[in-house]
C-alpha cells in the first residue's frame, strides 16, 4: 500500500496574509492537508503586486498553491457564523494578524482552544507575546534590524546597513511554524488534545544568528561590555553606521574573514569558498600554490598583519584564471567551492533540475508558471507539488455549501457583503 501524504485528512483553516502564516500553509498543503484561505474581500495584498491577471501575482503564487480560498469580511457581524463553522471542522488554524486583532475578534489562542479542544491554534507575532513590544507592529526588514540579523549580514548601501531582497526571517519563521503544527498535530494524536503554537519574526531572525548569539559569561560577557561601552561612544559623538560596524567582533577569525571563508573575484566571474577546517585550509592552499605558515598556531589578534598579506598574496593569485579553472581543481581536492549565481541563473541550473527542485504548474487566468517544489521530500511522495490557488472568490459558494449553509443563506452573505463570489470565467 502506497504510504499516504503526512497531513492527508487534516484540515487548515489560515487567516494568514504576506508571507509567514501563507508560507506554512503552502507548506502543509504540500503534505496533503486541506486548506482554506480566509482573504479579505479585496483579496491578500500580495495579489495587488504587480498583477499579470487581476488578483493573481507571482508573490501571490509562490506561497499560496494548493488552497482554497474564502473571501471574507471578518469584522462584519454576519462572519461570525461562517468562521464558527469553518473552526468546528478544523484540526488546525494559522494566524498572524497584527497585534491586538486576534483578541478583538475573539480568534486568541486561549478562546479558540478553550471552545476547540482538539484543534491546534498556530499564531505568528512580531516580537513575542509578552514583553513591552508585544504590541508593536511588525514586518521582516524591521526585524532583521531589531535582532541584529541585518548588522550580522554586513550589508550595507551608502554607508546605511540594509537588507537582502529574500525576507528570511518571514520564511524561518514559516518553517518554525510548520514545525511547531506538525509537533502539536503528533502530540493530539497521542494525548487527543489541541493546543496552541507561539512562533515570532524576532526569534525566527535571532535563530539565523545563531552562531553570534551564544557567549561564555565568563569570557565574552566582560568583552561584550566594553564592546557596549564602545557602541554607546561612538553614538554619541554622532559616529555613522560603518565605523560603529567596525567596533563590534565577528564570531568568524580573521583568517577566516580573510582567507578561508569568503569570495574571491577570479578573472572573470567571482566564486565562493568555506573551509572550515585545517584539512579543508590545506588543500585550499596546495591547490592554489599558497602557504601559510600560521596555520597550525593559535588563533590571535597579533595575526592580523599575517592574514592581511596572505589575503592580498591569494587574491592575486585567485584573480589571474578564470572561475571555471578553479572550480574544477578545488572540487577535485575536495574544497567546497561555488561561482556566486544571480537568482535567476537557476530556472535553468542543471543541479537544481536533476534534483527536481522546480516544476511547472498552470493556472487557469494567469498561464504557465515555473515554481519552487517542496523544500522536503519524503518516500512515497509524501509530499507533492500542488496546484495554484483556484481563481479570486471562484469557489466561495462550494466551500459554504460544505459547510451546511443553504443557497439562500449564502446569497444574503453576498448581498450583505460578507462574502464574495466571482463566477469562473
Amino acid at each position: 500500500m502506497e504510504p499516504k501524504q503526512p497531513f492527508a485528512g487534516i484540515r487548515v483553516v489560515e487567516f494568514g496574509q504576506f508571507v509567514s502564516a501563507p508560507f506554512c500553509g503552502q507548506l502543509l498543503a504540500e503534505g496533503g492537508a486541506e486548506i482554506i484561505k480566509v482573504e479579505p474581500l479585496a483579496g491578500d495584498p500580495t495579489r495587488q503586486a504587480r498583477q499579470i491577471v487581476p488578483y493573481e501575482t507571482r508573490i501571490f503564487l509562490s506561497r499560496n498553491r494548493g488552497k482554497r480560498s474564502l473571501p471574507l469580511a471578518i469584522r462584519h457581524p454576519g462572519a461570525r457564523t461562517v468562521i464558527d463553522r469553518l473552526l468546528e471542522q478544523a484540526d488546525v488554524v494559522l494566524i498572524n494578524f497584527r497585534p491586538g486583532l486576534a483578541d478583538e475578534l475573539g480568534l486568541d489562542a486561549a478562546t479558540l482552544t478553550r471552545r476547540f479542544k482538539r484543534l491546534i491554534v498556530g499564531t505568528v507575532t512580531g516580537f513575542g507575546t509578552d514583553g513591552p513590544e508585544a504590541s508593536f507592529p511588525a514586518m521582516d526588514p524591521v526585524v532583521q534590524a531589531r535582532t541584529g540579523l541585518m548588522a550580522a549580514n554586513g550589508r550595507m548601501m551608502d554607508g546605511r546597513p540594509t537588507t537582502g531582497d529574500p525576507v528570511v526571517a518571514d520564511y524561518m519563521c514559516a518553517m518554525t511554524l510548520a514545525f511547531g503544527v506538525s509537533a502539536a498535530l503528533l502530540r493530539r494524536e497521542r494525548t487527543g488534545s489541541g493546543g496552541s503554537v507561539d512562533v515570532s519574526l524576532m526569534q525566527a531572525a535571532m535563530t539565523l544568528a545563531n552562531n553570534q548569539l551564544i557567549r561564555s559569561e565568563s569570557e565574552d560577557a566582560p568583552r561584550h561590555q566594553r564592546i557596549l561601552a564602545e557602541l554607546s561612544r561612538l553614538r554619541r559623538e554622532g559616529a555613522g553606521y560603518a565605523e560603529q560596524a567596525a567596533s563590534m567582533t565577528s564570531a568568524r577569525t580573521a583568517p577566516m574573514l580573510k582567507v578561508y571563508l569568503r569570495t574571491y573575484d577570479t578573472a572573470d566571474a567571482p566564486i565562493a569558498i568555506a573551509c572550515g577546517s585545517p584539512s579543508l585550509r590545506r588543500k585550499f592552499l596546495e591547490t592554489i600554490d599558497a602557504e601559510d605558515p600560521l596555520l597550525d598556531q593559535a588563533e590571535g589578534e597579533r595575526n592580523d598583519d599575517h592574514y592581511d598579506r596572505l589575503r592580498d598574496e591569494i587574491e592575486a593569485i585567485i584573480r589571474a584564471k578564470p572561475s571555471v579553472h578553479w572550480i574544477a581543481k578545488l572540487n577535485d581536492a575536495g574544497v567546497p567551492v561555488s561561482p556566486v549565481k544571480f537568482p535567476v541563473e537557476l530556472f535553468e541550473d542543471e543541479q537544481a533540475a536533476a534534483n527536481g527542485m522546480f516544476h511547472r504548474l498552470q493556472h487557469t487566468e494567469a498561464g504557465e508558471f515555473t515554481a519552487l517544489s517542496p523544500p522536503v521530500t519524503l518516500d512515497g511522495e509524501g509530499f507533492r507539488s500542488p496546484e495554484p490557488t483556484a481563481p479570486f472568490a471562484s469557489e466561495t459558494r462550494t466551500i459554504l455549501r460544505e459547510l451546511d449553509f443553504s443557497e439562500a443563506d449564502i446569497d444574503e452573505l453576498i448581498a450583505n457583503e460578507v462574502i464574495l463570489h466571482r463566477n469562473k470565467p
